[in-house]
């Protein structure tokens, strides 16, 4: 790999990290509310400062907007605010709460997630905990006057006050009807899709293309493994790390699982090798090649979205097959987001040939990654919905038409031969069900013109 070649992989990892940072804050609700306190602590000591700093210069027409009562107005109004903003703040996380309830039961547990990074939801909580922080901290400042002082109102501080506490009350009407729109399944299966779009456009702006000659596999003998010091889902994979790192210690080493593959603590993430066959290791080098290699795989308790195109795929899929179960019996919703999985799996198919492996500057592959398999995507956007709706006519159209769509965006032969034993595996599931004869007809022009859209790319 070339020096430019190396600083783009390790822009790439870069922006790879950049994103699973960002997904991981966008899902928590602490951090913007946590900023939003601390910001209204520092404005609610300094503008009282400020305030008295320039009474006594403040235009007329100025003064007039002001707030103009005495220490016990100015108390009451900053108690009323702080006890209104800690009422609605328990408004707005009970109603979150009841959301993420509602989404787990009617969608799928795995989109709560979705939920959390909703940013009108921590903004709104931010408003509230930072105004109500803002006026507890400007009620300290406020002052009885006595013989030898005089009383002491912040009245620019006050009516900022008043300011936020109506803007606070434009947020939970915001608030309320965004809630509304989000609470809908229809709303839940888009921003699951665009969240995969954007996974997908990562992954084709940074992953290496093209076909690479990988190294003949060595002896068992000469294999090591890398072990996983505790079980969880692969988040991220550094392949600059792992790069630098079979660089520096002259190794070949390989991915074993994609990202968002479970493993289990004391299972191989990676093999590796010595590349000079004669390279004898001792106990020491084998443990600081096995650490340095684990560290550059990034494990979490639960898969997400950063860099993990079948996470989208799942969620929809969960979507599908719980519309389709008995128990809610709506299979109106699995044919929408099929729809959904439709234009996911066209996107994946649209993507160039991941590069199977990574080269140092004298061509030499160092690393061999486990790069996303659209085979086995379509596999598990399928599956379940074939068997859960192979009795719905509607939901059987639909996944014709989704192999249809699919065989026609597919651009490599591998791809349109993936599609065409999923129309055979389709075909065969709806031959067991009890269809007419008018209804199985329907199904087979569907399924023929599956396969005309298939057989149509597979010259590419």
């Amino acid at each position: 790999m070339s020096e430019l070649a190396t600083q783009s992989a390790r822009r790439n990892s870069l922006r790879r990290w950049i994103a699973t940072v960002r997904e991981g804050i966008a899902a928590e609700l602490w951090p913007l509310p946590t900023i939003s306190i601390l910001l209204a602590v520092i404005l609610g000591i300094v503008l009282p400062l400020i305030d008295r700093a320039v009474d006594s210069s403040l235009p007329v027409g100025l003064e007039r907007i002001l707030f103009a009562g005495g220490p016990e107005s100015a108390r009451a109004v900053l108690s009323a605010i702080s006890g209104s903003l800690i009422t609605a703040t328990s408004l707005t996380f009970s109603l979150t709460v009841v959301a993420l309830q509602l989404a787990s039961s009617q969608a799928s547990p795995r989109v709560l997630r979705t939920f959390l990074k909703d940013q009108t939801v921590h903004w709104t909580l931010s408003v509230f905990v930072g105004t109500f922080a803002y006026a507890l901290t400007v009620l300290r400042t406020v002052q009885d006057g006595d013989d030898s002082i005089d009383p002491i109102v912040p009245r620019l501080a006050v009516t900022l006050a008043s300011l936020l506490t109506l803007a606070s009350v434009v947020m939970l009407t915001l608030f309320l009807a965004h809630l509304a729109r989000q609470l809908r399944i229809e709303t839940t299966m888009r921003q699951v899709y665009l969240e995969t779009s954007k996974t997908i456009e990562l992954v084709a702006s940074t992953m290496a293309t093209g076909e690479t000659e990988l190294p003949e596999w060595p002896p068992a003998e000469r294999i090591e493994l890398s072990l996983a010091k505790r079980s969880g889902f692969i988040r991220s994979s550094d392949r600059s790390r792992l790069l630098t790192i079979a660089i520096k210690y002259d190794i070949v080493a390989r991915e074993e699982h994609t990202v968002g593959h479970h493993v289990v603590s004391g299972t191989p993430v990676l093999r590796w090798w010595p590349r000079d066959p004669m390279r004898h290791l001792d106990d020491d080098d084998r443990d600081t090649i096995n650490s340095a290699l684990v560290g550059a795989v990034s494990l979490a308790y639960e898969r997400t979205a950063s860099q993990d195109i079948g996470f989208g795929i799942r969620q929809l899929v969960d979507i599908t097959a719980r519309a389709l179960s008995p128990g809610v019996n709506d299979p109106t919703t699995a044919v929408h987001t099929l729809g959904h999985i439709s234009a996911t799996l066209c996107s994946i198919a649209d993507l160039e040939i991941q590069s199977r492996g990574l080269t140092d500057d004298d061509n030499l592959v160092r690393v061999i990654i486990k790069p996303h398999n659209f085979i086995n995507l379509l596999d598990i956007a399928l599956t379940q919905p074939r068997r859960y709706g192979a009795s719905d006519p509607g939901v059987v159209e639909r996944l014709y038409q989704l192999l249809q769509e699919v065989g026609y965006r597919a651009q490599r032969t591998e791809q349109s031969e993936a599609v065409a034993a999923q129309i055979d595996r389709l075909e065969a599931s709806v031959a067991a069900e009890t269809y007419d004869a008018v209804e199985r007809e329907r199904f087979a022009r569907f399924a023929e013109a599956a396969r005309v859209a298939t057989s149509e790319h597979r010259w590419l």
